[in-house]
């Protein structure tokens, strides 16, 4: 949000996406439509194909992430890294909020670097601090996800997000049943970091 803050702020004129996985929470969808009102602009949505979550479902089940790693990537695969691909392509760049402080997976995120794509991503953020963010949503007023004030300071699809107790790691409430390295989707995996955290 502070992304979208920022470029609606500074008249850039760069489209606004959102990947809208069908398992996100009401709370994170319903922030769709009050940004579009808040700044006057239209947030592409890009959403899983319908017949691949219902082929995924039907032989693999509701809870299929649950139970390893490698259906829990196949569900990130269908609901995340495919409707992504389709928002890139034909795009020679794009902007995330990614920060280091994030996680230590994301610890070396740089300002500026190429996708597995060689697309140029754009990490304005990569340096800000969990106190920036909130700063600055402060100052400016920015619509943000209510889920943030259930202590959940990572937030991605509702099966896969829970509130953190005091003390955790930001992202200690994404895919919590798993090992610390593999928590991450792919969007924003590149290959020597993944190699490097296996």
């Amino acid at each position: 949000m502070v992304v979208t803050d920022l470029l609606a702020r500074l008249g850039l004129g760069i489209a606004i996406g959102t990947l809208e996985t069908g398992a996100l929470h009401a709370e994170t969808v319903a922030l769709i439509p009050r940004l579009e009102q808040r700044y006057a602009l239209k947030v592409e949505v890009y959403r899983p194909r319908e017949e691949q979550v219902v082929h995924f479902v039907r032989n693999n089940g509701a809870d299929a992430m649950y139970r390893s790693i490698e259906l829990r990537k196949s569900c990130c695969q269908i609901r995340k890294m495919e409707p992504l691909a389709r928002m890139l392509d034909g795009r020679t760049a794009w902007v995330t909020g990614l920060r280091r402080e994030q996680s230590s997976n994301r610890g070396a995120v740089s300002f500026v670097e190429s996708d597995a794509n060689g697309r140029t991503k754009l990490n304005p953020l990569a340096d800000w601090t969990w106190n920036d963010v909130w700063h600055y949503i402060a100052m400016h007023d920015v619509p943000y996800n209510p889920l943030h004030d259930q202590f959940m300071p990572s937030i991605g699809c509702a099966p896969c997000t829970r509130a953190i107790a005091v003390g955790e790691d930001f992202r200690a409430g994404r895919w919590w049943w798993e090992d610390e390295a593999a928590k991450e989707c792919g969007l924003h995996v590149q290959p020597q970091r993944e190699a490097a955290a296996a």
